[in-house]
């Protein structure tokens, strides 16, 4: 992301403050994609034009879709975790479970927005507890996510959340080693879904609540 620092001077009568203000403005990224149209003045930015997409990363055919310039938008980022804590509030959730890496930069703001704990679903080697595990498949080969094996117990009412969910293998595991521990899994929240490859299906093929902020066509 290319930043350029911007003051703003005041047409008023008014007296001009000791320090300028600053804004922070930014220029798209070679290669990357944007809506521009949605960036023209007196249009509301849609939570998806704060998202950029990086094509053939990381490898050809891939169309990435890059969180950072949503977090490192003020309006971008205070504007997701409103949005999904008004749509959690209200269930009766205990505490908020967030997927490793990504998971973690939602998933706590979220909690601390609702007065709630976050519990963090790691990748194997990462926890010093006593844990318990959930395999799961990917295009080559397996990976694991693991839980303190008393981070949850029966009693609580937990909401999962994560940036994206694509093929739903990762959810999938996250939302079974939940309900393993005992405790209720009320549903699944993302920031974005890619719709063509399913994924928001499979969970709800699984009975699961599940909502995303935004969606993007393709992988």
């Amino acid at each position: 992301l290319d930043v350029i620092v911007c003051s703003m001077t005041r047409l008023s009568r008014a007296p001009m403050p000791a320090t300028p203000k600053l804004f922070a403005c930014w220029t798209p990224s070679p290669g990357a994609s944007y809506n521009l149209d949605s960036m023209k003045e007196n249009t509301p930015l849609q939570l998806a034009d704060y998202i950029r997409t990086i094509p053939n990363f990381p490898k050809p055919g891939i169309q990435y879709r890059d969180i950072t310039t949503l977090l490192e938008n003020p309006e971008g980022l205070a504007r997701t975790v409103d949005e999904i804590a008004e749509k959690v509030q209200g269930q009766g959730i205990t505490c908020i479970a967030g997927i490793e890496a990504r998971g973690f930069i939602f998933g706590p703001t979220v909690a601390y927005k609702l007065g709630l704990g976050f519990v963090p679903l790691r990748k194997p080697g990462k926890l010093p507890g006593k844990i318990i595990s959930m395999s799961y498949k990917l295009e080559y080969g397996e990976d694991e996510l693991q839980l303190h094996e008393d981070a949850l117990t029966k009693d609580d009412k937990v909401f999962l959340i994560d940036d994206l969910i694509a093929t739903g293998g990762t959810a999938e595991a996250a939302a079974k080693l939940i309900q393993q521990t005992g405790a209720t899994l009320s549903g699944c929240g993302f920031v974005i879904d890619l719709p063509d490859l399913g994924g928001m299906k499979r969970l709800r093929d699984m009975g699961l609540d599940c909502f995303a902020l935004c969606e993007f066509e393709g992988g």
